[in-house]
């Protein structure tokens, strides 16, 4: 008799602008999800493998800009592809929860705030990329542009260098900003918005309440969702979208 088979991974994405607070909440619940006694990895994008850490470098480096936002969002994609072969899919087949900072949220979000790239090529981009593999979760970290860019400036500190979208004006990223609020509020299954001015720890609390209620204790299929109210940190429950590997 062949054994059963492994019991497939969850898979949690972490969105929002810059100085939002993303790699500390993506840390904080890989700890919690440990201290639970759940097999869980963090991982990142641009990256999350060693092909497209390459990547990451020459897409943060400002060297595609010249290229346009097309240019862009496809090798953000081609990078998110080998990040999915060798990391997030073997991880999820495993049975191990994968939580990254970023993912396709990010490429619409960037690429889409320009306003030159036309929604159905980003649209079609995604799907051929991620070929059905959806998140189960996934949190937008909301605040100001202005906070976030302050933030990330302290983060930097005097004399640090401004990565490719660092260095865009707050048009862009308020532009941003809007562009996760109409995720979030288009897909309130898949998503939760959370207030990310709020100390990082209430963020925190946030975050794990959510996962708690949408995927360790899910409720019942025919309880209806409650409405996503993006700047209380509240939870809903959560189903997933259909998209390149299977989900």
């Amino acid at each position: 008799m062949s054994p059963a088979p492994t019991a497939r991974g969850t898979f949690i994405t972490f969105e929002g602008g810059e100085g939002a607070g993303k790699s500390t909440q993506v840390r904080l619940l890989v700890e919690k999800l440990r201290e639970a006694g759940i097999n869980a990895i963090a991982t990142r994008e641009p990256g999350g493998s060693a092909d497209a850490e390459i990547l990451r470098d020459i897409l943060l480096s400002g060297l595609v800009k010249p290229l346009g936002p097309k240019a862009e969002a496809i090798l953000f994609s081609a990078a998110r592809i080998d990040h999915i072969d060798r990391t997030i899919k073997p991880a999820l087949e495993a049975g191990t929860w994968v939580v990254c900072d970023r993912f396709s949220d990010s490429t619409r979000a960037y690429q889409g705030a320009t306003g030159t790239l036309d929604p159905r090529f980003l649209a079609a981009l995604e799907r051929v990329t991620l070929a059905g593999l959806v998140p189960d979760l996934t949190v937008v970290l909301d605040l100001p542009a202005d906070i976030g860019l302050a933030r990330a400036a302290a983060r930097r500190g005097e004399g640090g260098r401004l990565d490719r979208f660092e260095a865009e004006d707050l048009h862009f990223h308020e532009a941003l900003r809007q562009i996760y609020l109409d995720i979030a509020a288009a897909e309130p299954r898949r998503c939760l918005s959370v207030d990310a001015t709020q100390p990082s720890e209430d963020v925190g609390h946030a975050v794990w309440d959510a996962v708690v209620y949408r995927l360790l204790s899910p409720p019942p299929l025919n309880e209806p969702a409650p409405a996503n109210r993006p700047q209380d940190g509240n939870p809903q429950d959560g189903d997933s979208k259909d998209e390149r590997h299977g989900g």
